[in-house]
């Protein structure tokens, strides 16, 4: 039976300040005007977060599926329809064993895959990354890790300069998992290098990053420049300031820039101490950080606040909505299914009030309770 939603619908082309979207069962049969409609609330499509390590006190990074499940639902309340389940850098029994936890929940639907941030970083540019488990790639780790995940191997965030690098990658990429750049003291020539042997992702851009100067551009220049490359944002005011947020956000254009949370399992609940990776983070104020040595530590970021943030900064909408589902569902090979109000893909949407606070999200054509 189809249903309807009616409102101001930000669609890949434009506002429809009055209109509506249709669904029968789990799928968009209409985006249409509808000019019985003045001034409703806002619709947008499903937010995608292609690089989470979890939320609501649950986290990704322990290979736990009830912890898994917990996250994804926490991050759903919030209008993310699609994410990965991105983990830390790990001794390499535990990369299999959340691959095994994980993979049976990506194909419920539960999860769109998972994200390995390393273990494959510069200890350099580790950040909060444990340098306890950082180790050049292996493609023997990366090959028996997708044969395991039957699929569910969705990204692999690696530094380019670590030896084997651009082995890596090209493996990555043959077997169709996306080969991100990050947590990086790579040189501009290096990111160049890995960009041309596929690699389609920056992870947190500026973050974990070799600076940029003027006579070593470094991975940032490099992975703007890039017209195959989409570039992560953490639109928190912490990770970026908000300039840089918007120069970014205009050098690589909406359809090149994705907004992620990073966020971890702090997001949504109270400060105080928690864990990463193995290691103690004490968030304050919001901020969580490192407690050895202050370094941020993901974020306590949702995708509904991170589209607030760059709605505030001066990002208009309707490119601040491709920034959050569009383009994210595209860097990591789901276009085709989400991301977009669009007939065919699959009825995820979020309807927001006229400050951008979610008021009901629809996932495959259901209203989350």
């Amino acid at each position: 039976m189809t249903a309807r939603v009616n409102g101001r619908v930000v669609t890949p082309n434009g506002v429809i300040r009055q209109g509506c979207v249709e669904w029968d069962g789990d799928r968009i049969t209409a985006v249409a005007e509808y000019p019985s409609v003045r001034d409703g609330h806002w619709i947008l499509p499903g937010f995608v977060d292609m690089h989470t390590h979890g939320g609501g006190g649950h986290t990704f990074t322990t290979g736990d599926a009830g912890q898994a499940r917990a996250a994804a639902g926490f991050h759903l309340g919030h209008g993310t329809t699609t994410l990965l389940a991105s983990l830390v850098s790990a001794p390499f029994p535990l990369m299999r064993a959340a691959t095994e936890a994980f993979a049976p929940l990506v194909d419920e639907g539960v999860l769109a895959g998972i994200h390995f941030e390393g273990p494959y970083l510069s200890a350099a540019r580790c950040g909060a990354q444990n340098p306890e488990y950082l180790r050049d790639p292996s493609t023997d780790e990366l090959a028996e890790l997708i044969e395991l995940g039957g699929g569910a191997i969705r990204m692999v965030t690696l530094a380019p300069e670590r030896d084997g690098a651009l082995e890596a990658i090209k493996l990555l990429t043959t077997q169709r998992v996306v080969a991100a750049v990050g947590h990086t003291d790579a040189t501009y020539d290096q990111t160049r290098a890995a960009v041309a042997a596929g690699a389609s992702v920056g992870t947190h851009l500026f973050n974990g990053m070799r600076p940029v100067h003027h006579r070593e551009p470094g991975p940032v220049v490099a992975l703007l420049d890039a017209p195959t490359v989409v570039c992560e944002l953490v639109a928190d005011g912490v990770h970026l300031h908000d300039g840089m947020l918007t120069f970014a956000t205009a050098t690589a254009g909406p359809d090149r820039a994705a907004l992620i949370t990073d966020a971890m399992a702090a997001a949504g609940m109270a400060d105080g101490e928690y864990e990463l990776g193995g290691q103690a983070v004490t968030v304050a104020d919001g901020v969580a950080r490192l407690a050895r040595d202050g370094a941020i530590a993901g974020s306590t970021l949702t995708m509904d606040a991170a589209l607030r943030h760059a709605v505030d900064a001066g990002i208009p909408i309707a490119d601040a909505a491709r920034m959050v589902a569009t383009t994210p569902a595209r860097a990591i090979g789901l276009g085709d299914r989400v991301g977009a109000l669009q007939v065919g893909l699959r009825a995820d949407l979020v309807v927001l009030d006229e400050d951008l606070n979610v008021v009901r999200v629809l996932r495959g054509g259901s209203w989350v309770e």
